[in-house]
């Protein structure tokens, strides 16, 4: 059964938050995203047949182009969304992170694209 579309993009953004530092592996994903190493296994063997990410011989992940695409999107809301939540609405910073988590999943098109012109003009 194919991952959720915010399950997916959720354990695609950690994976390329993660690859920033160095390499990935299922349990590293399971100890940032809070998820139990069980679900984090069947969450990455669902993304690697969808042809999201790859695992190498040394059981490093890899995302594919398609997998990179999804999770830069993702992670481009979730910084814009953050932006927008602590300079707009002054929430801290914790909690901005917390909602911008749940948001960048579900927002539309137009309000994105508001919001991105809103936090560059106020670079």
């Amino acid at each position: 059964m194919p991952e959720p579309i915010e399950s997916r993009e959720n354990y695609l953004e950690t994976v390329f938050m993660l690859s920033k530092k160095g390499p990935v592996r299922a349990t590293d994903v399971a100890e940032m995203s809070g998820y139990s190493k069980p679900s984090v296994s069947v969450a990455v063997h669902s993304l690697e047949n969808a042809g999201y990410i790859e695992i190498d011989e040394n059981k490093f992940i890899h995302l594919t182009p398609k997998g990179e695409k999804i999770a830069m999107e993702v992670y481009a809301r979730h910084k814009y969304i953050t932006a927008f939540l602590t300079r707009a609405l002054e929430l801290a910073e914790d909690t901005a992170e917390a909602d911008a988590c749940k948001i960048e999943h579900f927002i539309s098109t137009e309000m994105y694209e508001a919001i991105q012109k809103y936090v560059d003009e106020k670079r």
